[in-house]
């Protein structure tokens, strides 16, 4: 490791290690599995809020089994939308737990968008019906995309209802993933119809401290899983009061959303997911449980990606060096 150059990866250097999604998901759950046994350091994202809904947030972790040791700094900006820039963008910094000294610093808008639907994917697995083969998605973008693909890595699906509140987006959307995850894609007319009867349920919106939210109570059926990335954005407290499991990624982290006046309706998590993956507490126990995970969105995740981008980077002489 040189101490005076740190590298440097782009979006497309990121993108060209050619990590697939199933490699992510296995990192997450590991990830997941120290974190269960308390051997990993995450203080709650501290942020900045410039504009209505909009964030800046700082997301630092270590994780010393895998000398992982950075800080994620991300933005998540709902008006980009209309000015045709991307909701997500942010960097991700690593750090030499050894010495301190920054190791690589990398474009964190692909690797978010991965390791999120990764999470989902490792919620799932232990909180959804192994059989599970129907989806929903609401919100058609990125993450909608990402958790798609990650929740067809580990169940058999073969219907996917889609919604999203831009009908060309949704249209894209079943063009692009239908043949990904292998599996005839609807695109729907209400949200409604993207939760009634699927065993598989992704809210993927901007996230708002102030929502409006449509998914009612008796919208998820008994037996289905459901991962509200955009925090309760979809979802009714009612809806949420009816899950027999409510999981989470961080229990400390939803407290600091609470006392900055999120989750108002939410119910307190049984357990957090960590716990969960290194069998501290239970997942799915019963065929006819609703089961939710809120996925915050951890520094965790990104340091478990990230260590391992860095390190294929290293090997296939990926990126540029820079002076420090």
């Amino acid at each position: 490791m040189s101490t005076s150059t740190i590298l440097y990866l782009s979006r497309q250097d990121v993108e060209s290690l050619d990590f697939s999604m199933r490699e992510i998901i296995d990192a997450v759950e590991a990830m997941f599995s120290e974190k269960g046994e308390g051997r990993v350091e995450m203080p709650p994202k501290p942020g900045i809020h410039t504009r209505p809904d909009a964030f800046i947030h700082a997301m630092p972790a270590y994780i010393p089994s895998l000398e992982a040791a950075g800080v994620k700094w991300i933005s998540g900006y709902p008006g980009n939308q209309q000015k045709q820039l991307p909701y997500i963008t942010g960097l991700l910094l690593l750090n030499d737990p050894d010495t301190g000294l920054p190791t690589a610093v990398m474009d964190a808008t692909w690797i978010t968008a991965q390791r999120t639907g990764a999470a989902t994917a490792v919620a799932a697995k232990h909180l959804a019906r192994p059989d599970s083969s129907s989806a929903g998605i609401i919100a058609c973008g990125v993450q909608g995309r990402s958790n798609l693909e990650a929740l067809s890595c580990i169940f058999p699906i073969s219907s996917v209802k889609a919604y999203d509140m831009h009908r060309q987006v949704a249209d894209q959307f079943a063009a692009d993933m239908a043949p990904i995850v292998g599996a005839e894609i609807e695109v729907v007319a209400t949200p409604e119809q993207a939760v009634v009867d699927l065993d598989l349920v992704v809210t993927s919106g901007p996230i708002l401290k102030h929502p409006q939210p449509v998914i009612e109570a008796d919208w998820l059926a008994p037996g289905a899983f459901a991962s509200p990335v955009d925090f309760d954005s979809y979802w009714q407290g009612p809806a949420l009061q009816q899950a027999d499991k409510l999981a989470t990624d961080d229990l400390a982290q939803m407290d600091y959303y609470r006392s900055e006046g999120y989750f108002g309706e939410t119910p307190q998590p049984y357990a957090d997911l960590g716990e969960i993956v290194a069998g501290r507490k239970p997942g799915r126990e019963r065929d006819d449980e609703r089961t939710i995970s809120v996925n915050l969105g951890i520094a965790l995740e990104d340091m478990a990606t990230a260590i391992r981008i860095y390190r294929r980077a290293v090997e296939t002489g990926a990126g540029t060096q820079l002076p420090l």
